[in-house]
């Protein structure tokens, strides 16, 4: 009796492709793809060992790891999975013929709007430096960032450069912590960032760079950092930091990220 595919199984494996690319999408979003890539290398190791080779004794060992492993899952993303059920449960959510619209003609951005919120951010950064007002700014690429996003104060307001700045004043309770821009506008202040556990930075980069680059090294966001000790702008992306830059070229930097 020969290998036989009917309708339902290329249903089935179609079903199956669609809820891995859509838990990999949700996976880059909150910066966590490294954890997904990593449990498909188990599974693939396990399934080899189990059903290909056949080791009993290390199959038998992988086995137990998998039959808890839906627990360690729920563990490592507990937060994810909360917030996945509250947007499916919640009645704003968009329909699924806009979601669909969405996805087959792309998102649009307007250009003009760019262009405004980038002078926005640049024109605060520069007012920070000549007051020595240190500052933290991160702004999200395809990472969505929301597990930093909520670890601070909701804002959700038009990006302002008066309002950066009084962010950041001294005496503001917001002003510990970094300043997260997505979508064009500011999601949230005072956000806990990780810290990068790189040695080889030099000592005298103070908690706001290495958070920089902690956030970069992780997701593919851009980190803005202005010194309060030099008064100095930097950038970090990709875990790599450009330092003591002028706001022109940071302005020029933005432009080619945010409007290619």
């Amino acid at each position: 009796m020969g290998f036989q595919i009917g309708i339902k199984d290329i249903i089935d494996i179609f079903l199956v492709a669609l809820l891995m690319y859509q838990l990999f999408r949700f996976v880059k979003k909150t910066g966590t793809v490294s954890v997904f890539f990593g449990i498909l290398a188990f599974i693939a190791f396990w399934f080899l060992v189990t059903y290909i080779f056949r080791m009993e004794l290390l199959g038998a060992v992988l086995d137990r790891i998998v039959s808890v492993g839906a627990f360690g899952l729920i563990v490592i993303f507990q937060e994810e999975i909360r917030r996945f059920f509250a947007r499916i449960g919640s009645s704003k959510k968009k329909s699924f013929v806009s979601n669909l619209r969405k996805l087959l003609k792309g998102d649009q951005i307007d250009q003009n709007d760019t262009d405004i919120n980038i002078i926005q951010i640049v024109l605060a950064c520069r007012n920070l430096s000549k007051t020595n007002t240190g500052g933290l700014i991160v702004l999200t690429r395809t990472n969505s960032l929301e597990l930093y996003i909520h670890s601070g104060e909701i804002l959700n307001s038009n990006i302002s450069s008066r309002l950066i700045e009084n962010i950041f004043f001294k005496n503001s309770p917001l002003h510990d912590g970094a300043l997260i821009i997505s979508d064009r506008t500011l999601k949230a202040a005072s956000c806990i960032l990780p810290v990068t556990k790189n040695h080889s930075i030099p000592k005298r980069l103070g908690l706001r760079h290495r958070a920089a680059i902690g956030i970069t090294e992780t997701t593919d966001a851009i980190a803005i950092v202005v010194s309060e000790e030099t008064g100095y702008i930097s950038w970090a992306v990709n875990g790599q930091l450009t330092q003591n830059v002028k706001p022109e070229q940071l302005e020029n930097f933005l432009s080619g990220v945010f409007t290619d």
